[in-house]
């Protein structure tokens, strides 16, 4: 019996968005209950017009009100993700509109390591801005680039999946990779369905939106530029290499990055996500392949910069190799500034856990290892430094623990 009254007391608990339809609905029905009341009674005909008036007014006012109310129920249920479905309907509303009302999150970067930190963040709210690079030029990306012209869709692919709240089916058919000896062998489904949407709406940013409609997202994605660009690396022995997927496979120390063109222009969304945040987010992932990228892009540095928002970097656990051999993590912080503007981020994450060493001698084997904790060194240069445990191992794979990284970065607004 308590339990069905605190499921009512639920009902009307602030932001569920069903007393304002309630309370009109019981409005219709109080007009509906005048007007009707004094139909019969002999009175001038004015009065009876007035009263035919507020009754027609009522049933109107209560139709509007029970169709309001279901449409907040059926888009609460079919929107809701699978592993939900039978949670109460008022525990579903609730969650969505709690999670519409969380903070603005814009997150900058690419690859395997943003798309983590979206599946950790969207437990805490919806309204999730992930700035992705589309520089991409290696696997199924590079191929339907080259074939068809377009936009890579690999990394946003990625991040559309992390943030999706469609079923789980949904979500492995658009990760679903041919592996057939085929024309379609390397490809995900989602990478190609992505390139028949942009074929179809002759748009890349509006087959995005049209994808994240079919995904439900928690969020949005936004691709960094809308030019087709490409990253190019110079070395510190003087030679350049083209190419995201080439510069790695080099195996020298670079001196910086840049993009041709280089005058590329950021995405409207993208500046609009930023001048919004409440909090702005670069990584994890390759720090010359991923984040940097969106950095090179003069509108989307600058405007992280100028930003009043709290902005956090949250550093690898392991050196790349080909990329960041040899860094700690003041060595990321300082390319990050090279190649942007010291005010990039205010912050620094610093993973302090440790992993076994079976998995650490693996990643040995292929010149990885820890990343150099070195926090009085970033701290010296004037940026704050949140050193926990945030990395796991799985499957002898070392990545950001997405759960635990969401805690770290959502304490920091808790402290305004």
């Amino acid at each position: 019996m308590n339990l069905k009254i605190q499921d009512i007391f639920k009902w009307l608990s602030p932001g569920i968005g069903v007393k304002r339809w309630i309370g009109l609905s019981f409005w219709g029905v109080f007009l509906i209950i005048i007007g009707s009341s004094f139909l019969k009674t002999e009175e001038l005909w004015i009065i009876q017009l007035l009263n035919v008036v507020i009754l027609i007014s009522g049933i109107i006012i209560l139709i509007l009100g029970i169709k309001s109310m279901m449409r907040t129920f059926i888009v609460g249920v079919m929107s809701a993700p699978t592993s939900s479905k039978d949670a109460q309907l008022v525990d579903i509303l609730y969650q969505k509109r709690h999670l519409s009302h969380g903070a603005k999150i814009v997150t900058v970067g690419g690859g395997t390591g943003l798309a983590v930190l979206l599946s950790g963040l969207k437990a805490y709210t919806s309204n999730i801005s992930a700035v992705v690079t589309v520089a991409d030029d290696g696997g199924s990306s590079g191929r339907l680039r080259q074939e068809f012209d377009i936009l890579p869709p690999g990394d946003i692919r990625n991040c559309l999946v992390a943030l999706a709240d469609a079923p789980v089916l949904m979500r492995d058919l658009f990760q679903f990779r041919f592996d057939t000896s085929s024309d379609l062998s390397g490809h995900s489904f989602g990478n190609l369905f992505i390139t028949v949407m942009t074929r179809l709406t002759g748009d890349f940013e509006k087959a995005i939106k049209e994808t994240s409609k079919v995904l439900a997202l928690c969020g949005q994605v936004i691709p960094s530029t809308l030019n087709k660009i490409n990253l190019v690396a110079k070395y510190k022995d003087g030679s350049t290499t083209m190419g995201e997927e080439q510069i790695p496979k080099a195996r020298k120390p670079i001196e910086r990055v840049f993009l041709e063109p280089e005058n590329s222009c950021a995405t409207v969304d993208a500046l609009k996500a930023i001048a919004e945040a409440r909090m702005i987010v670069l990584g994890p992932g390759s720090l010359y392949t991923s984040i940097i990228p969106n950095l090179l892009i003069k509108e989307i540095s600058d405007a992280i910069a100028s930003s009043e928002a709290i902005k956090v970097y949250v550093c690898n656990v392991m050196t790349q190799p080909g990329e960041t051999d040899g860094y700690s993590a003041c060595d990321h912080i300082k390319t990050l500034i090279a190649h942007s503007h010291p005010r990039i981020l205010n912050c620094c994450i610093i993973n302090t856990g440790e992993i076994s060493q079976d998995v650490l001698k693996r990643y040995a084997r292929q010149n990885s290892y820890f990343v150099v904790n070195d926090a009085k060194k970033i701290e010296s240069m004037g940026y704050r430094v949140i050193e926990d445990d945030f990395a796991i191992a799985e499957d002898g794979v070392i990545r950001h623990d997405p759960a635990r990284l969401a805690k770290i970065i959502l304490g920091f607004i808790e402290e305004i």
